[in-house]
């Protein structure tokens, strides 16, 4: 039997559903607010944009990917926090 690989998304919000089913709406709403410092917003969308353009240096593409999937991270952590808000009437 051949086991066809999840996309990286699916993978991460099975992960971290565990830790959905632990948030109160408290902690839910702290990581639903939760927003970037805007120094490294502007960094992320520097290297976004030299990314695009196909200029990233080796180091620049580690720490644009680095970027890329802790946003992905956090994103599935406030998708569980707004599951968590819904269930309990609080969203």
């Amino acid at each position: 039997m051949t086991h066809t690989p999840e996309p990286d998304a699916t993978v991460l919000t099975r992960l971290l559903t565990p830790v959905g089913h632990c948030l109160t709406p408290e902690v839910a709403t702290a990581l639903i607010n939760l927003r970037v410092d805007p120094s490294v917003q502007e960094r992320i969308e520097e290297l976004a944009d030299r990314c695009t353009e196909g200029t990233l240096s080796p180091e620049e593409r580690v720490e644009y990917e680095t970027y890329v999937h802790a946003i992905d991270f956090i994103s599935t952590l406030q998708a569980q926090a707004h599951r968590v808000l819904e269930k309990n009437g609080t969203s």
